[in-house]
């Protein structure tokens, strides 16, 4: 039973995704439909947070918009997330920075 769950996430998870850490900082391109049209959408911040679990990884990212901090959390194999680009490396010795 858990062979079939595993090629089935094998399968979902097929597309690549760079390597970054928290304190790394990422632009993600989010695809976002209105009415009929769909267009990326980006939001660059800070990683402060990485989740692992395979299908179910997910990370935070947090940037400051008009003086008001906002944290997204993304799924990492979100059809939704178009790409991934790593901007600029942290430097952080802790693996949640909140």
């Amino acid at each position: 039973m858990s062979n079939i769950i595993e090629e089935l996430e094998k399968e979902q998870m097929g597309r690549e995704v760079p390597d970054f850490a928290p304190g790394d900082t990422v632009v993600v391109n989010v695809k976002v439909k209105e009415g009929n049209r769909e267009r990326l959408q980006a939001f660059e911040g800070v990683v402060i947070a990485k989740r692992n679990r395979g299908l179910n990884s997910a990370f935070t990212v947090r940037k400051i918009s008009h003086g008001e901090g906002v944290e997204r959390v993304f799924q990492t194999y979100s059809p939704a997330i178009a790409d991934i680009q790593v901007k600029r490396k942290g430097d952080v010795r802790r693996a949640k920075l909140y």
